[in-house]
């Protein structure tokens, strides 16, 4: 038998899946636009609809906090935003009460207008929304009683499901043990389903051009993540070399786990730090779970994220007082405030953007909204001290930074709060060390200027990455451009951290390349003193630290920077 060519698409999640196809059909709600006979009744529908995804998407948030963190849960925020949105209820309303609608196609009508003017704009981000509200659209549908079983083809063997696309709440929902791999057409590296299967632990591959066929359910494939590709039928050779990799990425992954609590030291005694970065109480039980040594990235957005209001002081402090009770005096870094761009909130009436990344978000909010950020400064203080038990290690950094005058503005801010706590004789983290985040070139270019005016730096190596090659991640058209090992990236790392050993201050990375195991040895080589990631990718990175003594890796990254392009340092790397 001939083997046929792999199916090219791009790598995802990382692993090595061998096992039947399973393929993946949505179960679509096809809505005919009929006339209402009773407009009020309809209405009663949707808003009972309504209720009960909102109940829905929340148990699916909570079950995708449970599964892969609170991150990647988030994704569940932005469906249930759409629920919020009075100009999208009220085009559902008008459909219903004006066009005589019935529930099922008022929201049809509805999801149909507005993710024509969520595609028609340029920033990928609100386009990307577009595939969201359709799947809101869909359980509105569903709810109201419009059509589709709601019930999927059950998966009862473990196999490798492929796809066109698959949805946030079609992906958390299946059962863990039966999904071995999943393939889509759709997507990219930064998609719902390529996070969701990161955080499953489950090979992926996106954007791979196969042709969905019922012929092919059930038979035998290989799936890498590493490489990108699946290879539908394929020979006994190709079989046994997978089950090779299979085999070694597994007991790779097991062999990391079971040291994963012990210190991350290279072959001649370099020790780093080994740190997470989370969103919530259950990513800092999961990062302790998974043998981090502290936190390097505290995402404090959670807490304004789903609530009508800004939270007051007291619940921030009781909020960050439970993390830090849980780090129990390890590290914990807590980032300021970073709103806007992707992560929008309705009730602080941030403007549409034609590119919200480049525009009003994080610190450039401050000088407009500076009782949010003094307030979370004093919070912040102030729960560092309410651990009476142990020494909170307590530093904060400012996101976003571009320029002088706001690490100026950042610190001023910082030093009133702690001016404003001595003066009301409150109790709050005295040694608490100021940094900022480097994730703009501009920060990367002026990091020896401003090494002087901080504690520490922490790069944000997807922003760095995006912003250095002008590529939206999000966008998978320009996706495989987005490459934190482009040479031009590396060489911003380096000049940033030199910039801080200079001054005696020291750098960590908290972007995804400082999980990624491959990378390991060029950031050890460039002096990288804290690896902050995703609790799950922590017990893979230490053993990757272990491997090699920071001399040599000196050497690797010495060459890694004196390569033009992303492909030859990828090559370079993998061949190690």
């Amino acid at each position: 038998m001939s083997n046929p060519a792999p199916i090219q698409g791009l790598p995802a999640a990382p692993g090595v899946a061998i096992g039947p196809l399973w393929i993946h059909w949505p179960d679509e709600v096809v809505v005919e636009r009929a006339q209402a006979r009773d407009a009020d009744d309809e209405w009663r529908r949707i808003l009972a609809s309504i209720e009960q995804s909102r109940q829905q998407l929340n148990e699916l948030r909570d079950m995708a906090e449970a599964k892969v963190g609170a991150e990647e849960a988030a994704i569940f925020e932005a469906h249930l935003m759409f629920l919020e949105d009075e100009e999208f209820i009220s085009t559902i309303r008008q459909s219903v009460f004006s066009d005589r609608l019935t529930a099922e196609a008022g929201v049809e009508v509805a999801v149909a207008k507005y993710a024509e003017m969520l595609l028609a704009l340029e920033d990928e981000y609100f386009r990307a929304r577009a595939a969201d509200l359709k799947d809101v659209g869909q359980r509105l549908m569903r709810n109201a009683g419009g059509g589709g079983s709601g019930a999927r083809r059950a998966l009862t063997q473990p196999s490798i499901i492929v796809a066109d696309d698959l949805s946030p709440s079609e992906t958390i929902q299946f059962e863990r043990q039966f999904v071995l791999g999943i393939c889509t057409m759709r997507g990219g590296p930064t998609s719902h389903v390529a996070i969701l299967s990161r955080g499953l632990g489950v090979p992926a591959v996106v954007s791979a051009q196969v042709t969905l066929d019922a012929s092919l359910d059930g038979v035998l494939a290989v799936l890498d993540g590493e490489t990108g590709t699946l290879t539908i039928d394929p020979d006994g050779e190709t079989i046994g070399a997978a089950q090779t990799r299979r085999a070694k990425w597994l007991s790779t992954r097991a062999r990391a786990q079971s040291v994963a609590h012990e210190p991350a030291v290279t072959r001649d005694g370099a020790r780093v730090e080994v740190v997470a970065n989370i969103g919530n109480q259950r990513d800092a039980i999961a990062a302790m779970d998974n043998g981090a040594e502290g936190v390097g990235l505290f995402r404090t957005e959670f807490l304004f994220m789903d609530r009508a209001s800004l939270p007051t002081e007291v619940e921030q402090i009781e909020a960050y007082g439970e993390i830090a009770r849980i780090l129990a005096g390890r590290p914990l870094v807590a980032r300021m405030l970073d709103i806007g761009g992707d992560k929008p909130v309705p009730y602080l009436d941030i403007e549409h953007e034609d590119n919200p990344f480049l525009g009003w978000r994080a610190i450039r909010m401050l000088d407009r909204r500076e009782d949010i950020y003094l307030t979370q400064f004093r919070a912040l203080l102030r729960a560092g001290a309410a651990t009476p038990d142990f020494k909170c290690d307590l530093r904060i950094m400012l996101p976003m930074v571009s320029t002088m005058l706001e690490i100026e503005r950042g610190r001023e801010l910082f030093e009133r709060a702690q001016a404003q706590l001595r003066a009301e004789g409150l109790p709050f983290a005295e040694q608490t060390q100021f940094g900022i985040m480097v994730e703009v070139p501009s920060a990367a270019l002026m990091a020896r200027e401003f090494a002087s005016q901080v504690d520490f730096f922490s790069i944000g190596t997807n922003d760095l990455t995006q912003y250095t090659l002008a590529v939206d991640r999000g966008n998978a058209k320009v996706a495989s451009l987005a490459s934190p090992y482009h040479p031009a990236v590396l060489r911003l790392i380096k000049m940033t951290i030199d910039a801080a050993h200079e001054h005696g201050k020291w750098c960590g990375l908290c972007g995804e390349l400082g999980g990624d195991a491959l990378a390991a040895p060029v950031l050890l080589g460039l002096g990288l003193d804290e690896f902050s990631m995703s609790p799950s990718a922590i017990p893979a990175l230490k053993a990757a630290v272990r491997e090699r003594s920071r001399a040599d890796c000196v050497e690797i990254a010495r060459r890694a920077l004196s390569l033009a392009t992303t492909r030859q340092v990828i090559d370079y790397l993998s061949g190690l």
